[in-house]
């Protein structure tokens, strides 16, 4: 599976990265293409918490359900595909220092095998590592612009 992986520095502390993350209500905000991030189940939060997620790719309106599959306050959040392309992404979170925060990402997805998927992989690549790129400036952008009293 394909994996892509980018890292930045965020000036906020830790706490404030992964709280913001952690919202659902924060995801079409920051990740690139979601317009729509809307929980399934009784949990809005934390492992094994389900969303139905709607992105545009380009004209595409492409619909999948979510899970969160690993979870550690202030370290790691997984949310991996339930239908629709395989795909997963994970987000460590390091402390820096009392004000920054590294934010790791580590993107996967599956494409079908054959000739097929590899011609696709060499048009989805380029895309995904964009849309990554894009995701991580976005959401250190809000991050940064949170207000004094929310960091």
């Amino acid at each position: 599976m394909p994996t892509i992986h980018h890292s930045a520095v965020a000036s906020v502390p830790v706490d404030v990265a992964f709280a913001y993350l952690d919202n659902y209500e924060t995801v079409p905000d920051w990740m690139f293409g979601v317009s729509e991030f809307t929980p399934t189940g009784e949990f809005v939060q934390g492992l094994g918490a389900t969303f139905d997620a709607t992105m545009h790719v380009g004209p595409t309106k492409v619909s999948s359900r979510v899970e969160v599959t690993e979870w550690i306050e202030n370290e790691v959040i997984t949310i991996a595909s339930l239908d629709g392309v395989a795909n997963s992404s994970t987000w460590h979170f390091r402390s820096v220092d009392d004000n920054h925060t590294e934010l790791i990402v580590d993107f996967a997805y599956k494409l079908p095998g054959g000739l097929a998927g590899k011609a696709l992989g060499r048009l989805v690549g380029p895309f995904v590592e964009s849309a990554i790129k894009n995701t991580e400036s976005t959401l250190r952008r809000n991050l940064e612009s949170l207000p004094q009293g929310e960091h």
